[in-house]
């Protein structure tokens, strides 16, 4: 214990002096959210149960109703002060903006890598910075899962709004759930979110935040009995560059990160637009290729492969 202990403040050491990159966007994966309220909080975040996940959030918002979220902040400040480093990214969402002072008084509050932060829109995310900035190696990401979601000029604006952040923003979350109840609509089970009039909110996030370089994660999909379904989503999700997704229940994990494994045809083409002695313009697997225009998507390849691996 007093190794892991020592182990540990040298990490957190590490982290204040700015010597650790930090957790990275690739690596999230499928992102399980936990209610604050468990009492098995520290075997998940220590990695003694489900020890297969790459990124889970400890939630004291919409999983914890108002008349539990004393026991449930209580529960997360016993937690912070009993966790042991760890490869798993752990992450902590607030409620709301006053909540998060409480979180950032905990005195485990190092032992996390970053924070969710809810419902952010252009009117309160510097209020989320200010409060995270005495921290600056937690890693941040805000979720769009309001009414600005629908309007471009207020998500150009928020865009403008995190670029005086202090704090990485590791990814912006989508709240498909939440944006459908803008609406008045869930969606049913055989539907992706694709398929619904959160298409086009979609695209619009993407071409606000993706060419100011901020990297996206894509929604939930909430029903468990529909594969075919969660299938065709994450396939869209990576079509349109979605290479994280928050996911509701352990048995969706692995579903999604086997589709993030990059094929060896894939791999291959990405090596080439990426050599030293690539042509200017090539033809590989039946396509024109040029590495001025797909080196990006390259280098995003490589990525996933590091981290997903390469399949047949």
């Amino acid at each position: 214990m007093t190794d892991r202990k020592a182990q540990f403040a040298a990490t957190v050491r590490a982290r204040e002096a700015g010597e650790t990159s930090g957790p990275h966007y690739m690596g999230l994966g499928a992102t399980l959210y936990m209610p604050a309220t468990r009492e098995d909080l520290v075997p998940l975040l220590n990695q003694k149960k489900l020890c297969g996940l790459r990124s889970l959030v400890v939630c004291t918002e919409d999983a914890v109703p108002e008349n539990k979220l004393a026991a449930a902040l209580g529960n997360l400040d016993a937690t912070l002060d009993r966790l042991s480093p760890a490869s798993l990214m752990r992450f902590v969402r607030p409620r709301n903006p006053k909540v998060l002072g409480e979180i950032m008084r905990m005195p485990g509050i190092n032992a996390i890598d970053g924070l969710v932060l809810p419902k952010v829109d252009e009117t309160n995310i510097i209020a989320y910075a200010e409060t995270v900035a005495k921290t600056p190696w937690l890693a941040l990401m805000p979720t769009i899962e309001t009414a600005v979601a629908f309007d471009r000029g207020r998500l150009e604006r928020l865009r403008d709004s995190l670029a005086l952040l202090i704090n990485p923003v590791l990814c912006l979350r989508i709240g498909g759930n939440d944006l459908l109840q803008c609406l008045g609509l869930k969606r049913p089970k055989h539907m992706t979110v694709y398929d619904t009039p959160l298409r086009t909110v979609i695209n619009d996030i993407i071409v606000t935040f993706r060419p100011a370089g901020y990297e996206l994660s894509s929604p939930v999909f909430e029903h468990l009995d529909s594969w075919q379904t969660l299938e065709r989503e994450v396939a869209m999700d990576i079509m349109y560059g979605l290479w994280a997704k928050t996911a509701i229940h352990p048995t969706q994990v692995g579903m999604i990160e086997t589709a993030y494994r990059v094929s060896e045809q894939e791999y291959a083409l990405a090596e080439k637009i990426l050599g030293r002695d690539a042509p200017a313009v090539f033809k590989m697997n039946g396509q024109m290729c040029e590495p001025t225009t797909h080196r990006e998507w390259a280098v995003r390849v490589r990525k996933r492969a590091e981290f997903y691996g390469v399949h047949g």
